[in-house]
């Protein structure tokens, strides 16, 4: 299994992949959000407020989904610190 980690402009991001997921999570000052996507990559994104809450939002791009990490953490989602592992996440 995979995983990675970064940090950047305050916000945590570590991704890893489950025996079902993808997973791209996000901390900043105990505000959280996730990214997932099915482990063979070709699903929409779901975007959930930890990585195993419920989803409040499906994406096909990478960049809405981080549009909205971004929302739920308070911060540009230019300013997200994405794993190499993770940056091809999306449709």
């Amino acid at each position: 299994m995979s995983s990675a980690r970064a940090e950047e402009n305050g916000v945590t991001a570590r991704y890893y992949e489950t025996n079902t997921e993808r997973v791209l999570e996000f901390d900043r000052d105990g505000r959280t959000a996730a990214i997932a996507q099915n482990r063979e990559g070709y699903a929409m994104l779901k975007v959930r407020p930890t990585a195993d809450g419920d989803e409040l939002e499906r994406y096909y791009g990478f960049d809405m989904a981080l549009d909205h990490a971004g929302e739920l953490l308070g911060v540009d989602p230019r300013s997200l610190p994405v794993p190499d592992d993770a940056a091809d996440m999306g449709m």
